[in-house]
């Protein structure tokens, strides 16, 4: 059997691209959610001097209330529930932290690994929406 054959042959027996790339965004979701709870000061570092006086609560809480929606949004992925409203909003949430840490980066040099992380995160949130949307 060549690697052509065993590759068509995996390809049959794989979930489909848009069960991957759900899969994908929930587990980045559920993953940065828990690691805002376990260690919110670790992301509040992303909250520059400028902006934390436009939160109405302090950059760990606000962390922290982000680790509990991105779990819960995680949650709707994994359960295959709402998953054009979990992705847009992911989607809506990555694309303003881009823009964001844009103009961070702009302006200190801070956070360009970030934004570069985040545009392939965007990326994948879109075609989780697109996915969603063809569905329904």
């Amino acid at each position: 059997m060549t690697v052509r054959d065993r590759a068509r042959r995996l390809g049959a027996r794989a979930p489909d691209p848009g069960t991957l790339a759900r899969w994908g965004l929930g587990a980045m979701l559920l993953a940065a959610g828990v690691h805002k709870l376990l260690d919110p000061a670790a992301w509040a570092v992303y909250v520059t001097g400028w902006l934390a006086p436009w939160l109405v609560v302090s950059p760990v809480a606000f962390m922290l209330a982000n680790g509990v929606l991105e779990i819960g949004f995680a949650a709707l992925l994994f359960a295959d529930r709402y998953i054009a409203f979990a992705a847009l909003v992911a989607s809506v949430s990555l694309a303003a932290t881009i823009a964001y840490l844009a103009v961070v980066w702009a302006t200190t040099g801070q956070f360009g690994d970030v934004i570069a992380r985040d545009v392939g995160l965007v990326a994948l949130a879109l075609a989780v929406l697109v996915d969603a949307l063809h569905r329904e």
